[in-house]
């Protein structure tokens, strides 16, 4: 299978470091990350270049995407507005589809990989997501993780995307991570400190039966506080066998 070089414009650079750190390595996808015009200026005068993801925030956007567009690249574009908000602006500029932050680079990575190899693309919604979001509410609370606290929003977010994409709980600080961090404008040190954090809090709080209770079983004692990595494969596994 053909190596993609992908373009990504992001005036934010936090967000173009953790996609970069997301697919390095990633076997299909070569992904060169730019944060002015004058970037992609250099970029798209040396390189060949097959896709570009756009933020509509990125200067010169519109005009960028119509100088793509008349070479045969194809676009992918980004907005922190909804599609109601942006519907006339969406009409003017070329593109395949629009991620709407926050957004998931794995649902990022797959419309490339749909749209490189001219396949109908588009945005999968999960008609299951506000009952699995209610579920795992729930047993957070229950295990004494405070909804306010951010460590709750990275472990939810960590649990769902381990659900919809079993094969992460596998890479947790390549891929779980920095996927949360790119939704999130965050990095994925800050990820894996706020979890970490609230595991702390609820151990803390010494709510350890509830937590047996949820799994049915005598999972741990007060001195076994689990991992990230451990409690994120926990609870989804036990939502996987739930839903079977």
């Amino acid at each position: 299978m053909e190596n993609f070089n992908i373009l990504l414009c992001e005036p934010n650079g936090t967000l173009t470091m953790n996609a970069s750190m997301y697919f390095k390595g990633d076997k299909d996808i070569n992904l060169i990350a730019c944060n002015s015009v004058k970037e992609f200026d250099d970029v798209i005068s040396t390189t060949d270049i097959h896709g570009l993801i756009i933020d509509l925030d990125f200067q010169r956007c519109e005009e960028i995407a119509k100088k793509v567009t008349a070479r045969g690249i194809k676009i992918i574009l980004v907005s922190r507005l909804m599609e109601e908000e942006i519907k006339d602006l969406l009409q003017s500029i070329p593109h395949e589809i629009c991620f709407y932050k926050p957004y998931s680079l794995v649902e990022i990575k797959a419309a490339i990989m749909k749209i490189m190899m001219e396949q109908p693309v588009t945005i999968r919604i999960n008609p299951n997501v506000r009952a699995l979001d209610e579920r795992l509410s729930s047993i957070f609370i229950r295990s004494g993780i405070p909804p306010h606290i951010k460590g709750y929003t990275f472990l939810r977010e960590a649990v769902k995307l381990s659900v919809i994409y079993p094969e992460m709980i596998n890479s947790i600080t390549k891929r779980l991570y920095p996927t949360i961090a790119e939704m999130y404008d965050t990095t994925p040190s800050k990820v894996e400190r706020a979890i970490r954090h609230a595991i702390e809090v609820a151990w803390n709080r010494g709510k350890i039966e509830n937590i047996n209770a949820i799994f049915g079983i005598k999972i741990y004692n007060k001195g076994d506080k689990p991992t990230n990595g451990e409690l994120i494969a926990l609870v989804a596994d036990k939502i996987l066998i739930e839903s079977m």
